[in-house]
């Protein structure tokens, strides 16, 4: 048998102002399994004696990492599973280093029922002061089904 899986949340459900807050530790793991799922060599991401050369002085987080912990957060948890990104904008204010411990922050700003849509802004702050980077994100939340059964969701 089995089991029946739950969709994120239906626009009628979510409002303006709604927060969820993400903590995140980037690990050498991480890194590791981005560099090996795309072939980025960019010595920038793992290479200490490169990036001791360079003004950063240290090796820095790949930014795709950084938009797919926020791709992550808006799809188990706002507005949850069955939703998708439609539009972002991320600005990258500072350098990400590995081992940082980072604090992901979304607010809802608009909720538009009649286009399928809402806005998140999200920041992301070091050690829960620093600004590393600031966005705003378009989703489009998961549609409500008729009837919502196992045998629709077989493979999810």
């Amino acid at each position: 048998m089995l089991k029946k899986r739950k969709l994120g949340r239906n626009i009628s459900e979510i409002t303006v102002g709604e927060k969820l807050v993400v903590n995140q530790k980037i690990e050498d793991r991480d890194l590791l399994l981005y560099l090996g799922l795309t072939d980025d060599a960019n010595p920038l991401y793992i290479q200490y004696d490169y990036a001791s050369q360079t003004p950063l002085k240290r090796p820095i987080v790949p930014a795709i990492m950084l938009t797919g912990i926020i791709t992550s957060a808006i799809s188990k948890y706002l507005p949850g599973p069955g939703s998708h990104i439609t539009k972002q904008e991320i600005r990258f204010l500072q350098p990400v280093y590995h081992y940082e411990n980072l604090q992901f922050t979304f607010e809802v700003t608009n909720v538009d029922h009649e286009n399928h849509f809402i806005d998140i802004k999200v920041e992301a702050l070091r050690n829960e002061a620093e600004p590393v980077l600031e966005g705003m994100i378009s989703v489009c939340p998961p549609y409500a089904l008729s009837k919502l059964n196992v045998s629709v969701l077989e493979n999810f």
